[in-house]
């Protein structure tokens, strides 16, 4: 109740969650308005997928820390640091998401497309996009997971503020009682941003799962 009423550090708990959550929603924006064109026309070009395929299959594997000194040094310690780590851990899950739904269109609705006299663009949007929705959700939703993940990560270096900052500033004090309280706050943030992008998917791709 202490810290419910008091706060950690000189900020409420709820700004500690605010932060994190501005921080998590800035980068998961650019994540998704840049992943999800790139990821579309890599699977629908493999030309475009050549080039971009071998970047984010460098770039996926590594750990959040093993990039972020390098991420400090090109931008600096505040805020914009932290949102590109972030970006960059959201990224990758819908790119790949996207690729793999345009690839595992079949090629009969294509066909039966042109035969119908629809032209390149019309296939795109009228049939490969649609199909590759599903898959687009599943990597939207990785990412966001990541991505908040990551937020731990982006919170360690050079910041008084969220729940990441909070959990670990803690634990350099031994206050289990801020600790528990930050990884369920983490927790159930956690579950409900998902529960929103799947009642999305729901209302979205209401044909998923039905013949």
């Amino acid at each position: 109740m202490n810290l419910l009423q008091n706060g950690y550090k000189d900020h409420s708990l709820w700004e500690h969650l605010a932060s994190s959550l501005r921080r998590l929603l800035i980068a998961y924006f650019f994540a998704v308005i840049t992943a999800i064109p790139l990821g579309l026309f890599s699977g629908y070009s493999e030309k475009v997928r050549a080039v971009f395929e071998p970047i984010i299959a460098f770039i996926r594997p590594l750990p959040p820390l093993g990039y972020y000194t390098i991420i400090i040094l090109w931008m600096g310690i505040g805020d914009s640091s932290k949102v590109l780590l972030l970006f960059l851990g959201a990224f990758a899950p819908i790119y790949l998401s996207c690729v793999a739904g345009v690839t595992r269109v079949k090629i009969d609705y294509i066909r039966r497309a042109r035969t119908l006299g629809a032209n390149n663009g019309q296939i795109f949007f009228y049939v490969i996009f649609p199909s590759a929705l599903p898959d687009i959700f599943v990597g939207l939703r990785n990412a966001m997971s990541t991505a908040y993940a990551t937020s731990v990560a982006a919170e360690m270096v050079a910041t008084v503020t969220g729940i990441g900052w909070m959990v670990l500033d803690a634990s350099k004090y031994m206050r289990s009682d801020v600790i528990f309280i930050g990884i369920i706050i983490m927790g159930i943030t956690g579950i409900i941003l998902d529960k929103i992008l799947l009642i999305l998917e729901k209302q979205i791709v209401f044909w998923k799962g039905k013949n």
